[in-house]
């Protein structure tokens, strides 16, 4: 039996593992790494380990170190760190923060092994970062891909819309090689049609519009440049690239085409289907002592406030359900999860009808994670923290089993 050789990298706690072998035994993760700069303790590697086992192909060090030991692989995956990224952040310094540069730890993989495939997943704001130079940062990575030979597509997927019970946006990004009798294919179709195979491959074609299927695209389209003849270089595409890019798109031998698409909607599961049915511990329930906060946070505001140099301003925001609506999906889950804040949900217990927040519990099932499945070792703290960086694992599902279909088993060797 053939194997599709896979290396996972800023694995979490293994939410691209898990959709990768619901979607097919073929998927072999041979070699994985996992590391959080800023923790003493590393609980997600921890989790990671607990359940698919501690060996010397589970890696627990810094990617800048550790990418020497990567081995020969087919399929690259990676939810690469988003924060620099985020809306969330403030001022955020995209492809140059700290941890948005980590995706040249990727580009030296990708320099040295040329996988045939690779998936990755971050933010739906990375097509758009950073504010300030629109477009850059993805324009940048999409430059990488084409120096080494890749065609890429893009997605931005709300998992709400195809039927799970979380409002939850991210970018799926797809690159195959040259070598591949995909990237064959598409680029002999556009080197005839031009734009119009690039649109058809957008709305019927690729692995996206197949695994999620779309209705009806907005009439606005952009088409963009980042070979040689636009930019001599990686530091000229930095400098002057600006491209508002929309949330489906693709990059063949340089030409990016993108266009605005509405995807083909699911019922979404509602956040009360999620819900724990027996008695949940006291300490989720909301106290009264911090009542008058909920209500702060989660109010709108139109207030004076007063920046560090002494000037005044004023900031304003509108309100956020409390308690969440049960009948919807759910919103993003954060980082921050269950803290008292504007971002944490707040529900109605279903048994007692009181108010609290989610259970770690329910965070995982909101991503498509099996009950418990971060009870290992970590401080409950810790399992929010890993939810809110975690991916909605059914999608990867979906994608994965996509791909498969589209990949020739003759391009890839036996497993070692």
């Amino acid at each position: 039996m053939k194997f599709i050789r896979t290396v996972e990298l800023f694995a979490g706690v293994g939410g691209f593992r898990l959709g990768l072998e619901a979607a097919s035994d073929k998927f072999k993760v041979i070699w994985a790494n996992q590391w959080e700069p800023s923790m003493r303790e590393q609980y997600a590697f921890d989790c990671y380990i607990a359940h698919f086992g501690n060996g010397k192909h589970h890696v627990c060090q810094d990617i800048a170190k550790a990418k020497c030991d990567v081995p020969d692989h087919d399929l690259l995956v990676g939810g690469f760190p988003c924060q620099d990224y985020s809306i969330m952040k403030k001022n955020s310094a995209g492809i140059e923060g700290a941890k948005g540069a980590l995706w040249w730890q990727i580009d030296d993989i990708l320099q040295e092994k040329r996988p045939k495939y690779v998936l990755l997943e971050n933010v739906d704001r990375i097509i758009r970062s950073p504010a300030k130079q629109c477009g850059r940062d993805f324009s940048i990575i999409l430059r990488c891909f084409y120096e080494k030979g890749y065609a890429v597509d893009w997605r931005v997927i709300n998992a709400a819309d195809h039927g799970y019970a979380q409002r939850r946006r991210r970018t799926f990004i797809v690159a195959y090689h040259n070598q591949t009798k995909a990237f064959r294919d598409l680029a002999e179709i556009v080197c005839v049609q031009g734009l119009k195979s690039m649109h058809r491959h957008i709305m019927e074609k690729c692995i996206f519009a197949k695994a999620f299927p779309i209705k009806n695209h907005s009439r606005s389209y952009v088409e963009s440049w980042i070979d040689e003849l636009e930019y001599a270089g990686i530091p000229d595409v930095s400098k002057a690239q600006r491209v508002y890019l929309y949330n489906a798109g693709v990059m063949m031998n340089g030409r990016i085409y993108s266009v605005d698409v509405t995807p083909q909607q699911e019922v979404p599961t509602p956040i009360k289907a999620i819900l724990e049915r027996d008695p949940v511990p006291e300490h989720y329930f909301l106290c009264d002592e911090d009542m008058s906060r909920w209500v702060y946070f989660k109010g709108a505001k139109h207030e004076k406030r007063r920046r560090r140099d002494g000037s005044q301003y004023y900031f304003s925001e509108g309100s956020v359900p409390f308690p969440e609506p049960l009948n919807k999906p759910s919103r993003t889950v954060l980082t921050s999860e269950s803290q008292v804040g504007r971002t944490s949900h707040v529900v109605q217990d279903q048994t007692t009808g009181r108010l609290r927040v989610l259970t770690p519990v329910e965070c995982e099932r909101l991503n498509g994670f099996p009950d418990g499945w971060t009870n290992t070792v970590m401080p409950e703290r810790m399992r929010y923290f890993c939810m809110g960086n975690a991916l909605v694992v059914p999608l990867v599902t979906r994608i994965a089993s996509t791909l498969l279909t589209e990949m020739s088993l003759e391009e890839v060797k036996n497993a070692p």
